[in-house]
């Protein structure tokens, strides 16, 4: 390297393969704890909106930024509350909060249970959310948080966004 050129694609590969790194061996590390504790696999579609819509509107939900309607092995709506957040001139953002779910009663599991989560995307301006590229997320449950059916719940949900199809799609494993 010649003193005082500017490498800024090398800095931005590295972070990008570190946080590459980061990812696989978060994903190893659960797929053998998961293997061991014996969890039930679960999946399903969510779909983004505001509080109110999809007739998501219990009271634990109050002051969420956001709600994702979850269907499949999940019926019921996912309250988010965006803590803090960053949108780099790349177009990568990164946020990360913590959400409650709601169970849908009549049509699943009901009760409630709470995660925290960790969101990274790339969007062509992240400014104004324009032209989503991917989008990915994580969400541990929180232990002991779990109510009703979902008393003593553990583990994770991993979502991922499909733009084109504009549906975000979720995995999981549950105990």
């Amino acid at each position: 390297m010649h003193k005082g050129i500017n490498y800024p694609g090398r800095i931005e590969t590295t972070l990008r393969v570190v946080f590459a790194l980061v990812i696989i061996l978060s994903i190893f590390s659960f797929v053998q704890t998961v293997s061991a504790e014996g969890m039930t696999q679960i999946s399903g579609d969510a779909y983004a909106g505001a509080v109110g819509d999809f007739g998501c509107d219990d009271s634990e939900g109050a002051g969420a930024d956001f709600i994702n309607k979850m269907e499949g092995d999940l019926e019921g709506c996912l309250y988010v509350f965006v803590e803090s957040y960053h949108c780099q001139p790349s177009g990568t953002y990164f946020e990360r909060g913590h959400e409650i779910y709601v169970g849908g009663g009549d049509e699943g599991d009901s009760g409630t249970f709470e995660t925290t989560y960790l969101f990274s995307s790339k969007y062509e301006d992240c400014n104004t959310f324009d032209g989503p590229i991917f989008g990915r997320c994580q969400h541990p449950i929180v232990e002991g948080s779990g109510t009703g059916d979902y008393e003593g719940v553990r583990g994770r949900l991993h979502l991922k966004d499909d733009p084109e199809a504009g549906v975000i799609h979720y995995t999981g494993h549950m105990k």
